[in-house]
């Protein structure tokens, strides 16, 4: 989160871990910019990317307090329930799970910014290259946030994806779920 005093300089960060905010340190422009200014999108590494309307970029990688499957990120990953275990390249198909679409619905900073990562993305990660590449989804059964309800979404194996034993995972608000075993054919 980014903060500021009255819409004025200076901008302070802090962290939510799920139960306190941790004040950290900002940027180096947080000290010229008020929060307004920021504006912070969830990639799916988990990392957040921040633009202030400056030439400077920044990602912020968040504490981590184990392994992701253990602690708060574990109850917040997707789950998948049923995926195909062959993939062919350029087709659709059909995945089933529970919290596809996260937890919240993204970043937002009132009417004018919105970085909305409630929808589900697929990423398929060759065991060979270690090659990391996203399927588009589409047609969701639902946007709905924290909801532990079944739902399913359909994905294209991109026409180039490498060939071989590969990891699929579904990702929502920069959480992924555990791992599965595919074949892309």
């Amino acid at each position: 989160m980014m903060a500021s005093p009255y819409f004025a300089p200076p901008s302070e960060f802090l962290e939510w871990d799920g139960r306190q905010l941790t004040q950290i340190p900002g940027p180096p422009n947080s000290g010229f910019v008020p929060s307004f200014f920021g504006n912070m999108l969830v990639l799916p590494t988990g990392q957040i990317l921040l633009t202030d309307f400056s030439n400077d970029i920044e990602i912020f990688t968040p504490t981590s307090s184990g392994d992701k499957h253990g602690d708060r990120e574990g109850a917040d990953a997707p789950v998948i329930v049923n995926a195909p275990t062959r993939l062919g390249r350029g087709r659709s198909y059909l995945l089933t799970g529970r919290g596809l679409n996260g937890v919240s619905q993204g970043a937002a900073y009132g009417d004018d910014a919105q970085a909305a990562t409630n929808y589900p993305l697929v990423r398929i990660t060759s065991l060979k290259s270690g090659h990391v590449s996203f399927s588009r989804t589409h047609d969701h059964s639902s946007m709905a946030v924290a909801s532990d309800e079944l739902v399913h979404t359909t994905f294209d194996v991109p026409s180039n994806q490498e060939r071989g034993r590969s990891t699929l995972e579904v990702v929502a608000n920069g959480v992924a779920s555990c791992p599965r075993a595919v074949v892309v054919e």
